[in-house]
Formats: structure tokens, sequence, C-alpha cells
């Protein structure tokens, strides 16, 4: 009897996580100045709250119904075309938009390499998109990028900064903050039972992303302040190269789903998947990078700022003007 309810403010937490994240990010911000050692006392709380804000995010993806990506062919092979084989070579173009700095450059291959598996689903519904096609989509998407992105980096970078920032603190990362999180979501949907009771599970875990990652934020923002401040200049290149992104994802989901005859509904996925990304999933990756790479944290952070204004655009574009 309380279920709707309770469904009806999460879904409005969601809708207007926009503002909690800026919220969070201009708090933090503000601490980090006003307290300037802070940081260096919060940043450690970053780390175990990066693997449970992962872990709640993993189990909103069905990882257990890994199959259902393959009953409508179309639009998972317009899908995995789009994100995988499409945009990498176009993010590869933009990046000679942006300055010649190796961890800027590295920045922008982690985060927009990497389609989102989380908030893409809930734009996804509120941009009236096929909410089914976009959860079938999130485990193949997850698996595909935390393979290809090794290789796409190396691809784009060269084996010498490759070989250079792959060392033993980002394996560790990927393994304990990546990996980890991915196993424990799966046993979490495969040993919690009964479907009603795994049900219950994963919707009471689907409370946390949004809280969580707004606390994420936050300690970030607070920590990495002196680098944020230290890079302003930057920014303004960042935005062109990010808003760029997003008008060629929009318009590029035009293009795959009329290639692949889809109907306007699955138009709407490719269009949310193809211009969100999985910033927070990378965060913790860039945040293990050694110092000499460390704008790449704030490439991350600010891509999805970028992104979630974006997403708010979208909202209106995407169903109004591309897919109607």
């Amino acid at each position: 009897m309380n279920q709707e309810p309770l469904q009806l403010t999460r879904e409005v937490m969601e809708e207007y996580q926009v503002f909690v994240y800026l919220m969070a990010v201009c708090l933090g911000l503000l601490a980090g100045v006003l307290a300037p050692d802070l940081g260096g006392h919060l940043e450690p709380v970053v780390w175990p709250l990066l693997g449970v804000l992962l872990y709640a995010t993993f189990t909103q993806v069905p990882l257990v119904r890994l199959g259902d990506a393959f009953a409508t062919p179309r639009y998972l092979l317009a899908a995995v075309v789009g994100n995988f084989i499409i945009l990498p070579f176009i993010v590869w173009g933009l990046m000679a938009l942006g300055p010649d700095i190796p961890a800027v450059q590295l920045g922008l291959l982690l985060v927009l390499l990497v389609p989102c598996t989380d908030w893409f689903i809930t734009f996804t519904h509120l941009g009236g998109g096929d909410t089914r096609h976009a959860i079938a989509f999130t485990p193949i998407s997850l698996l595909l990028q935390l393979l290809l992105l090794p290789f796409y980096v190396w691809l784009f970078l060269g084996t010498e900064i490759t070989a250079s920032v792959v060392q033993r603190e980002l394996v560790m990362a990927f393994a304990v903050l990546i990996v980890a999180p991915l196993i424990a979501a799966f046993l979490t949907e495969t040993w919690v039972g009964r479907k009603a009771g795994r049900q219950r599970v994963t919707d009471a875990l689907g409370w946390l992303p949004v809280p969580l990652l707004a606390l994420v934020v936050f300690l970030i923002a607070a920590a990495q302040v002196n680098l944020v401040l230290g890079s302003v200049g930057l920014l303004p290149w960042l935005f062109v190269i990010f808003t760029a992104f997003l008008l060629i994802a929009g318009l590029l989901s035009v293009i795959v789903a009329r290639v692949a005859r889809l109907r306007a509904e699955q138009g709407r996925v490719l269009a949310f998947s193809f211009g969100s990304r999985n910033s927070f999933v990378v965060l913790p990756l860039a945040l293990s990078l050694p110092a000499a790479y460390e704008l790449a944290v704030v490439v991350v952070v600010f891509q999805s700022l970028v992104e979630l204004l974006g997403m708010a655009f979208f909202l209106w574009w995407i169903p109004k003007k591309l897919h109607r």
C-alpha cells in the first residue's frame, strides 16, 4: 500500500539529481576553500564510499538477465556499433580540440569511451524511451567497456603512455573498486532468492546511488579544490569538447536508428546511451593514476557536470526534435 508513494519519492529524487550533484559540488568547493586541510582528511573516505556506490549501482544492472539483450538483435547491434565502434573514433577526433596534455587526453578517453549503465536508464525513462531495451543493453555495455577501454587507450595514446599509467595502484583500483563490486552485485542478484525477494533488495539498494554519488562528489570537490582552481583555464576547452560530444551523440543516434530501422522509442534509448558516459565508474581509475596525471580527475568530474546539464537538454531535444 505504501509502495507507490515510496517509488514516487525515489523517482522525484532521480529526476532532480542534477541539482543535487551541482549543490554537492558547490558545497564541496566552498568547504575546501574555507578549510584547506579538510581535503587530506576526507580523501581516504572516498575509496570505501566509491566501492559501496559502485556495488549499489551494479545491482541495478540486470547481470543475471544477460541473454535478454539478444531478444532484439537490431537494437543491440545498433547500440554496440554506435557506442564501441563509431563513438570512439569521434572521441579521438574531439581530442584534437583540447590541449596537448597527456593527463587531459587520458581523462578524455577514460570518461568518453565508456557508456553509462545507471542514470542513463532513468533519463531514458524520463525522455520517453523504451526502458526495457535500456535495461537489456546495460550488462552487455558494462562488460564490453571493461574489455575495450584498455585497447582504445592503447590505440589512441600509444604503448608508452599506456605502460606508464598501468601501474600497481591502477590495477588494484580496478580490481577492488570495479571487479569486486561487480562480482558482489552478481552474487547479490543470484543468491538473494525468489524473484520477489530479489526485487525488494534491488529496490532498496536503488535508493543509494543518488545520495552516495552526491556525497562522493562533495568529498572529491573538497579534496581537489586546489587542483580545480588551478585548472580553471582548462574548463572552457573541456566544455566545448563535452558539449560537442553531446550534440554529435544525439545526431548520431538519428543516423544509426534510421539505418537499423528502429522505432522512435528505441532511437531515444540510443540517444541517451550515446550521450551519457560512465564517469563515476572510471573515477576510481582516474584517482589512482600517478601524480603527473592528476588533471584526469578534473576532466572526469567536469564531464559529469556538463553531461548532467546536457541530459536536462536531451529530455526536451530527443523526444521533441530528433526521435518524434
